[in-house]
């Protein structure tokens, strides 16, 4: 009788060497891999370089990664719809609730300016009585008069519980969460920070897990379209927050406003280079970011949010916007 031996498709060895083997690697990849070369065999290794390495290879962007193919494994969704819900929840979960508790404490501290007015009504009137009853000179009179001002602002942000670093809240939420997310993205289109089975397995799923002009998740989007849409979307956020400020505003606020949107059209050609895993999550944050903005200026939404309501609160902010726009008064 004939003894049917079995075929192994795919052995362990040859299945490494064919993992190992460039003919699998994108271009990008290959271009890295020459740099590593370069940079190992002059001994040269950049200060920069050495903190991404840490950082792609850290715990926080590692667990990051697997959250996203959990996600994608359990739902089943192609990659670029589970970028898009994993974008959308997390920023549920993190920066709205952080974005609600900073507007809490700029309310808090808003609803302190006409008290503190008063007080320094009061603190004037005695400073000047001072300076007649003890001859003080006006140096000595200024100094305390700006101590006894810190100290009762000091005891009304303390009863009040709303210290201003407080509301830098969002910024040590959001940001780690937008560094991780992007490292995370880009180590999966580039097979990093090492070349595994599971990572050139996740490479080729993220090479057929696109949308309509962008089919390869790894690659750049050639059409550009992902970058110039985040650059308006964030374009947008910045003159939203302009035009809903109420008075007039101040040359160092204009000059940050002016910088963030000079920012806004630099990661235009870094978006351009990027892989169209993180230029897709970095545009559908920013189309999250402008919702989240016009959500936080309903007066519903920040009664419900247990905002106080402050001077400055429009009743219609919306319709503030809207007129705002036909009026043609954007970049005031």
């Amino acid at each position: 009788m004939f003894r049917i031996k079995p075929v192994v498709l795919f052995p362990p060895a040859s299945l490494k060497k064919l993992v190992n083997t460039t003919h699998y690697l994108p271009r990008s990849q290959l271009i890295l891999q020459s740099c590593r070369a370069a940079s190992t065999a002059t001994g040269n290794t950049t200060f920069l370089s050495q903190i991404y390495s840490d950082l792609s290879g850290s715990s926080w962007v590692v667990n990051t990664q697997h959250l996203l193919e959990t996600v994608h494994d359990y739902t089943h969704l192609p990659w670029w719809a589970t970028i898009v819900v994993s974008t959308i929840s997390l920023r549920l979960a993190i920066t709205l609730p952080l974005a609600a508790y900073q507007h809490i404490i700029y309310a808090r501290l808003g609803n302190l300016k006409p008290e503190m007015d008063a007080i320094l009504k009061d603190l004037k009137k005695e400073t000047d009585r001072a300076v007649i009853m003890y001859k003080w000179d006006a140096k000595k009179a200024k100094l305390a008069f700006h101590v006894s001002a810190k100290k009762q602002w000091n005891l009304l942000i303390q009863r009040d519980n709303c210290h201003q670093f407080k509301a830098t809240v969002l910024l040590w939420g959001q940001i780690p969460l937008w560094v991780c997310m992007s490292v995370a993205l880009r180590n999966m289109a580039m097979m990093l920070p090492v070349q595994t089975i599971d990572a050139q397995i996740l490479y080729l799923s993220l090479s057929t897990g696109g949308f309509g002009w962008i089919p390869n998740l790894t690659e750049v989007d050639h059409s550009l379209i992902l970058p110039v849409f985040m650059a308006l979307t964030n374009l947008a956020i910045i003159q939203i927050q302009v035009m809903s400020k109420v008075g007039p505003s101040s040359r160092l606020s204009n000059a940050m406003m002016n910088v963030l949107r000079v920012f806004c059209l630099v990661m235009v050609p870094v978006a351009a280079y990027a892989p169209a895993d993180v230029a897709l999550y970095w545009t559908v944050s920013s189309v999250y970011g402008l919702a989240q903005n016009l959500v936080l200026l309903s007066p519903s939404f920040r009664r419900f949010s247990r905002i106080p309501v402050t001077p400055g609160e429009r009743p219609q902010p919306y319709r503030h916007i809207v007129n705002q726009i036909k009026a043609h008064r954007l970049f005031q």
